[in-house]
């Protein structure tokens, strides 16, 4: 396993040498080390797991006009060009294309053991105080106000709903992150999240003292 591991690793550093901050591979490797920590918990398919935590943003639509295909064809395509068997590939492009936030938009029947661990691992880089960080980089990124008190929190009941939003990053505490805690799929992953979620309501809290100058 490890030789498949070190070559994806390498696969990956190189296609996210300029990627944004959040979504680089610092990300990556978070996501991959908490997976193989919950996975120690939970008893998945450890290739499996390793496979879809570092390769699930290799082509993220965000970047990508949009493109929801890209990242599984790439995934899939690197994985068969180093032989890894047939039906690891097919699992982790499966967890790579149904495993993200916008996806539980669409109630879509696909599952495993090993997505929901990858899922929770994801789910944790995007909350705590890594998870704060990421989100006001990413509004950075797009050039976002940090807070508008006149811009009302939309809670998203659809996957385009969602993608096309131009909220300030505050509201996305509220339309995201403080929702992934209730959402979590595993019970390490559950007990992970309480703790950063409740870091989040005490940042909250300071900013909207600061921002009235208290």
């Amino acid at each position: 396993m490890q030789p498949i591991l070190n070559k994806t690793v390498e696969f990956v550093k190189f296609t996210l040498a300029n990627a944004e901050a959040g979504h680089d591979w610092f990300h990556i490797e978070r996501v991959f080390k908490t997976a193989l920590n919950i996975n120690k918990q939970e008893d998945g398919d450890e290739l499996v797991v390793a496979l879809a935590a570092l390769l699930h943003d290799i082509a993220d639509p965000k970047f990508n006009n949009g493109d929801e295909e890209l990242g599984p064809r790439v995934a899939e395509e690197f994985m068969t060009s180093i032989n890894v068997a047939k039906e690891v590939v097919a699992h982790v492009k499966l967890i790579i294309q149904n495993m993200s936030f916008k996806n539980s938009f669409d109630h879509n029947g696909f599952s495993s053991k090993e997505m929901q661990i990858v899922q929770d691992a994801d789910r944790l880089d995007a909350i705590g105080a890594i998870g704060i960080a990421r989100a006001f980089t990413y509004g950075g990124f797009k050039n976002r106000v940090l807070y508008d008190p006149e811009i009302s929190v939309e809670q998203h009941h659809s996957k385009e709903s969602y993608k096309n939003t131009t909220a300030p990053t505050i509201n996305h505490f509220y339309e995201k992150l403080l929702l992934l805690k209730d959402m979590m799929n595993t019970a390490t992953g559950t007990a992970l999240a309480q703790k950063r979620h409740d870091f989040m309501l005490a940042y909250l809290d300071h900013f909207y003292a600061e921002w009235e100058g208290r």
